[in-house]
């Protein structure tokens, strides 16, 4: 919907036609930025997402977001502490820990001084991403939808949808991955799509005749996804006016890019609230650890929540595999490609794709936002 004023929207208006002069200005690097304790750790509407979508009331969601930065902050610490017997980690939302996998017993003790639980794994971090590594040059059948390292399962899991997993294709493609090392073969209902629309009436950016959304502003523009648009391509604003164009792309085998914008439009360190909601400040880009909670933002659907399911997974569309995906139970649905992933006030990633809708639930992957910036040498701008 267009914004009827930019203050009644707490600047909200696609990459903001206004911005911070001061205070928030000081921009985050690609490295992650560890969560600052003494902020408040989410806006009203992102704790409504999340006892909407969760199931919480709004103390366990202030509760689980405060344990999950705890966890956040520990995991590079039991990762160094595990070294070589590093076989995964992941956040439990039962008993409100990262809990980290190893390999030898006689890392343990090491692993829990840091403040996570421990539990015994055959195969280390190193052999499951070899493996990983192994399936990612196979060439997948459509009736494949994707495969990740599975800290928890301790294997190599491969997604096939339910309909082709008797196809000879998929046959033939699961005997190959299962020599690489070990695999446990899921069911899912649907095979994985982008999420770019057609031209359509609404707030988000333009490029051609496609609909996106907005990920996370940085110093010079913004990131999004790579589907939506090609390097030179230029870019729209909701209003139909000029913002800049599309400085880099890649899709397939990466799905991100970057925007830059200028024409009158800057940036500013938040998440739209689209007019509805109050915006989401971004104040880092602390990477959340597998089970965590995470919510989107995006031009169709508005905020909505879920969790952390999977990391570094290879997504197997139509047009080519993307790897070092992130996925998660978050629905999604066409022109909220590009949007925003966030952990409490911490960038996670843009909306890649995924399958089902918000009526009926589905999962949508996210390209991780520190390796973007990381690509093309950007600076994430940060409250």
């Amino acid at each position: 919907m267009r914004r009827t004023t930019i203050l009644r929207t707490g600047l909200s208006a696609l990459l903001l036609l206004g911005t911070w002069a001061t205070a928030g200005t000081l921009p985050a690097s690609a490295a992650d930025t560890p969560p600052r304790s003494s902020e408040a750790p989410a806006s009203p509407a992102l704790l409504s997402a999340m006892q909407r979508d969760l199931g919480l009331s709004r103390g366990d969601a202030l509760t689980r977001l405060a344990a999950e930065r705890t966890a956040t902050s520990v995991e590079p610490r039991a990762r160094s502490a595990a070294g070589s017997a590093y076989a995964g980690s992941w956040y439990d939302a039962d008993s409100g820990k990262l809990t980290v996998a190893v390999t030898l017993a006689g890392q343990a003790d090491a692993v829990r001084a840091t403040g996570a639980a421990v539990r015994h794994a055959r195969f280390s971090a190193r052999q499951l991403d070899a493996a990983k590594k192994s399936i990612d040059a196979l060439s997948a059948p459509a009736g494949v939808a994707s495969w990740h390292v599975d800290p928890e399962a301790n294997k190599v899991v491969v997604d096939v949808v339910a309909a082709h997993r008797d196809d000879n294709d998929v046959r033939a493609f699961l005997t190959r991955a299962r020599e690489a090392g070990p695999v446990a073969v899921r069911e899912t209902s649907a095979a994985p799509r982008t999420f770019a629309a057609g031209t359509v009436g609404g707030d988000p950016y333009y490029t051609g005749n496609v609909r996106c959304s907005i990920g996370f502003s940085v110093h010079g523009g913004f990131v999004t996804a790579g589907h939506c648009g090609s390097p030179g391509a230029a870019v729209y604003g909701w209003d139909r006016s000029y913002v800049g164009t599309f400085q880099g792309s890649s899709f397939p085998g990466n799905d991100y890019a970057w925007v830059s914008v200028g024409s009158g439009w800057w940036t500013v360190p938040v998440v739209l609230g689209w007019g509805t909601v109050p915006d989401q400040l971004v104040r880092g880009s602390a990477e959340a650890p597998v089970g965590a909670s995470v919510c989107r933002s995006g031009s169709t659907t508005h905020w909505h929540c879920g969790t952390v399911l999977a990391k570094n997974e290879t997504v197997n569309y139509s047009q080519g595999a993307v790897h070092q995906m992130t996925k998660t139970s978050v629905c999604a649905e066409p022109g909220d490609s590009g949007g925003s992933f966030i952990s409490g006030d911490q960038a996670q990633g843009v909306t890649s794709g995924g399958w089902g809708n918000c009526r009926g639930g589905g999962e949508t992957w996210h390209q991780p936002v520190n390796e973007i910036l990381n690509r093309y040498g950007l600076r994430l701008h940060t409250a």
